[in-house]
């Protein structure tokens, strides 16, 4: 059985933000050999597993990470819960969700990283949250105490990096823009990113499924883009950007029904606006029409549907994938 003392000990350690030379003083060992533990080279000597516990203020098995199964099998139980609860938009259990989980495993990240999550989305103004304002105001400290905790401590590059994200949206939402700029410029280009030159050190088998789902992120990146881009235009530019959505979701569907698609509601709902702001309110309500239909269509969407194309491949999405705050249908 494998153990996780070293991962326990680098990550107790940081967390009491203590160097390596600190530890192995209070231990009485080299600073090398703690080294050598928390790089899974080699485990301490068992005379020194009750002292080790006792410092960390933790039991034996705790530190030996027997109990790592137990946790990762529980982690993933409040995961699930968790996602059921926001495809439906009840943020409220959502945040009762990873409170309990966060005080059964207090120094779990991925537990962390979904309370701040969902306190963040709490504060959501485009919801029927009717507190939403107070809930921005009421989870600020906490919001931006969780996301710093995760930045300094976590060894979970993804984790860091979107808690990092949320971390500055967080201040831009509360007006320190100046706060937020800083962090967003800290953060890791495109340029770079592990998906652009993953390729290169693939197997033959891998390189499909990985450019395939490069794709698919990139493009719904891409799409983000278009549609903050459509939203800082003029009704009429913003109807040409509209425009180019569609044509962009018919090249990487095949020109394939996406018609019970979140997106695809949503597009057209813009897309009646564009149209009514420019005072062509037959065209608008046409639109309003498809889009009503899309979204009950998404309402009545089946637990799974695959769909298939030449750039995205086979996609299997569950009905529970969606993520919300809005508990209407």
């Amino acid at each position: 059985m494998k153990l996780y003392i070293g991962e326990t000990i680098k990550r107790l350690r940081k967390e009491k933000d203590i160097t390596q030379e600190e530890f192995s003083e209070f231990i009485g060992v080299s600073c090398q050999s703690v080294s050598r533990w928390e790089n899974g080279a080699c485990y301490p000597d068992i005379e020194l597993i009750p002292l080790i516990a006792s410092f960390f203020g933790i039991s034996t098995d705790k530190l030996l990470g027997i109990d790592e199964i137990s946790e990762k099998e529980t982690v993933e139980k409040y995961k699930s819960e968790f996602q059921e609860n926001i495809s439906k938009g009840n943020i409220e259990e959502c945040i009762k969700i990873s409170r309990k989980a966060v005080a059964e495993y207090p120094n779990n990240y991925i537990l962390l990283n979904m309370l701040m999550y969902a306190l963040f989305v709490s504060g959501s103004d485009d919801a029927d949250i009717p507190d939403w304002k107070e809930n921005m105001e009421k989870y600020d400290d906490e919001i931006i105490a969780l996301g710093e905790r995760i930045i300094k401590y976590c060894d979970d590059t993804e984790i860091k990096l979107e808690a990092t994200a949320r971390l500055a949206f967080q201040h831009c939402e509360m007006g320190r823009k100046s706060i937020g700029r800083s962090i967003y410029e800290s953060m890791p280009s495109m340029e770079w990113c592990k998906e652009r030159v993953m390729w290169w050190a693939l197997e033959e088998n891998e390189k499909i499924p990985h450019l395939r789902k490069s794709i698919r992120d990139a493009y719904n990146l891409l799409d983000g883009f278009i549609y903050r881009l459509q939203k800082t235009l003029t009704p009429s530019d913003a109807l040409k950007i509209i425009e180019k959505e569609y044509e962009l979701c018919d090249i990487m569907y095949d020109k394939k029904s996406v018609f019970g698609s979140w997106a695809n509601a949503n597009t057209h709902f813009r897309h009646a606006k564009c149209l009514a702001e420019l005072n062509r309110d037959n065209e608008a309500i046409e639109h309003i029409k498809i889009s009503i239909q899309a979204s009950a269509e998404f309402d009545k969407r089946p637990e799974k549907t695959e769909t298939e194309s030449i750039l995205l491949g086979k996609q299997i999405i569950n009905r529970t994938d969606y993520d919300t705050a809005d508990s209407r249908p």
